[in-house]
């Protein structure tokens, strides 16, 4: 087994530090997925690239009616904790529409599974976001593909989400918080989404096509800055 820890990572300012992976032990066998391909409703579509979302996953909000299921076993069960989880790196195409499975690609290497898990805590959603997304991105590789999206995340920092969850939120207010953690981000940079229940789900990052994050278009999504959102804790 490896386990690494990070809860006790921190920057020097105050109330700001890594809501990543707060703990994360690697299992021995690494679960194979299976092949995630166009369908009717998602089908190939080659189209220019006009900038990315980088998707990250609020995970306490995830598990909350997930934990049940055998398949998120690792991501919610056992010793791991999760605060933010990367659910992939999204080309965006130059209007509304998007470019996505553009070409046919093999199941992931164990190699590859195991060196990112911590960052996505499943084999099958990493087959998913090589699949639809990653193999638009002309000469990448998986190795390529999940290396930038990985330490793109792996930079991010995050105000005190705890103390935010127990405060009245909107996802203005949010958006701020996240942006003071990171020095050169704006709010207008992401996109909040939430469950019907107004639950915080995830944090949408524009960037421009050469990953520098950049004000996201007016289609992209998400709560108004006004809306509220709520942060489920979970057992962080």
């Amino acid at each position: 087994m490896i386990a690494r820890s990070l809860a006790a990572m921190a920057l020097m300012l105050p109330g700001v530090a890594e809501a990543q992976t707060l703990s994360c032990a690697i299992p021995g066998t690494i679960p194979r997925p299976h092949p995630d391909l166009p369908t009717e409703s998602q089908p190939a579509r080659r189209l220019p690239i006009g900038s990315y979302t980088l998707a990250i996953t609020w995970n306490p909000e995830f598990c909350r009616n997930r934990g049940d299921d055998a398949a998120n076993r690792f991501q919610c069960g056992g010793t791991n904790r999760f605060g933010f989880t990367l659910h992939g790196l999204w080309p965006d195409g130059i209007g509304r529409d998007w470019p996505q499975y553009c070409r046919a690609t093999p199941i992931l290497s164990r190699q590859v599974i195991r060196r990112h898990l911590c960052s996505t805590p499943s084999a099958q959603l990493m087959q998913h976001e090589w699949a639809k997304h990653g193999t638009c991105m002309a000469g990448y590789t998986p190795d390529r593909y999940f290396a930038r999206s990985t330490a793109m995340y792996g930079r991010l920092r995050f105000p005190d989400m705890d103390a935010l969850s127990r405060q009245t939120l909107t996802a203005g207010a949010l958006a701020e918080a996240i942006a003071r953690a990171n020095p050169g981000m704006t709010p207008d940079m992401m996109r909040i989404t939430a469950t019907r229940q107004g639950w915080l789900d995830e944090v949408w990052l524009c960037t421009d096509r050469r990953f520098r994050y950049a004000r996201c278009p007016a289609h992209q999504g998400g709560l108004s800055p006004d809306a509220a959102v709520k942060i489920w804790r979970g057992r962080r």
